[in-house]
């Protein structure tokens, strides 16, 4: 008998065919493989439901990320709303990368048509040396193919290097909308962002973009099944002024947002983090996304102890707290929570999981959606 999760797949994949014909193969064979795989059976998720499960760049730690495959599988299993990293192309378009350096999540370094772009240019304050986004025109960077960004941990997504394009985030937007069809769900977009100082300096401002790929797609107010989240401040601002989607300020343990920086203010992330900071966010954003150490920290030797006040100082401001990164494996899990010491085998994520739920999160960006969908069901 034909799995509900396999005919889900082969209409996904029926629809695919129609708008994004090069990628229906390939998006198949990721629901295919994942179907093989343990605990990896699609759950009901209902997207009104408490915590939000947002994909960590789709279902990265099953496809490589920031991939259509990665995102209709993370739609399958459940999640609420998948999480394309935007950046900027040389002829003004968003496409979905971790960053704009290029080497670590596609084949362009096998690619010697593009040997000589290779360069070394500084990105918020820091020596990069690469191949860039913005060096590249949309039709350039459609005939590259994403790898698996950190291989040594998830070496069974290498199989699928050389799969997948690098999608717009038009492509995205299609997907979703074709997958809400088949699943007969909402689901959300959460994008972030990405270095918005940087390509504001190089003449390509984000937000305008932004904000007209979506509205041209429907998502135009607070209703809207979108959250747009930056690291960076003066971005978010600026978006404030432009448009009633909701906005999520993105926390770090450490230092400044870069924007900051570059102005030369004394604003940190540990200002950020007290009552008054959170105050401050929540004139222009709806909440934040701490990194998940914020909200319960770990001890010298790797465990986890007892919550901070964050949770409940963002809640007294108003602002939704989304915590980022959950990961299932042993390299990324707190120490008294793995399984041996293999940092590619998987740990106890469950009980790392109830122990933040148990904060009072409001959602979550996690790279195995499924395990976070199935807890939340528990609940």
């Amino acid at each position: 008998m034909i799995s509900n999760l396999l005919r889900t797949g082969l209409l996904c994949a029926g629809l695919l065919s129609a708008a994004l014909p090069v990628q229906a193969d390939t998006v198949q064979n990721a629901i295919d493989w994942a179907q093989r795989q343990p605990g990896t059976q699609p759950q009901q998720a209902h997207a009104a439901r408490k915590p939000l499960v947002i994909a960590h760049r789709g279902a990265s730690g099953y496809v490589p990320e920031h991939t259509l495959a990665a995102y209709a599988l993370a739609v399958l299993q459940g999640a609420d709303y998948v999480e394309p990293d935007l950046v900027m192309t040389r002829d003004g378009q968003l496409v979905a990368r971790h960053d704009n350096e290029l080497g670590l999540t596609t084949d362009v370094a096998q690619r010697p048509e593009f040997a000589a772009r290779k360069r070394t240019q500084t990105v918020d304050g820091v020596s990069l040396e690469g191949w860039f986004s913005e060096d590249f025109t949309l039709a350039e960077l459609k005939t590259l193919r994403a790898i698996e960004r950190i291989p040594q941990v998830r070496p069974g997504n290498t199989r699928f290097d050389g799969q997948f394009e690098i999608p717009t985030l038009q492509e995205i937007i299609d997907l979703v909308k074709s997958l809400q069809l088949s699943q007969q769900r909402v689901i959300g977009l959460y994008p972030e962002t990405k270095h918005p100082t940087h390509f504001q300096q190089l003449g390509l401002a984000m937000e305008k973009p932004l904000l007209a790929v979506l509205k041209r797609n429907g998502y135009a107010s607070a209703k809207a099944p979108v959250y747009i989240q930056s690291f960076e401040v003066e971005n978010l601002k600026t978006l404030s002024r432009m448009t009633s989607i909701r906005l999520i300020q993105l926390l770090w343990t450490d230092g400044q947002p870069y924007d900051q920086q570059a102005l030369g203010t004394d604003l940190s992330y540990a200002q950020m983090i007290t009552p008054k900071g959170l105050k401050a966010i929540a004139r222009y954003a709806s909440g934040i996304g701490p990194e998940k150490g914020m909200v319960i920290p770990r001890d010298a030797a790797g465990n986890l102890t007892t919550p901070t006040s964050l949770v409940s100082d963002a809640h007294a401001a108003r602002l939704k707290v989304h915590p980022y990164t959950f990961r299932a494996e042993n390299a990324f899990l707190p120490a008294d929570l793995r399984s041996g010491s293999d940092p590619t085998a998987r740990g106890d994520i469950d009980a790392e999981l109830r122990t933040f739920l148990a904060t009072g999160i409001d959602g979550l960006f996690i790279d195995q959606p499924d395990i976070a969908v199935r807890l939340r069901e528990q609940r």
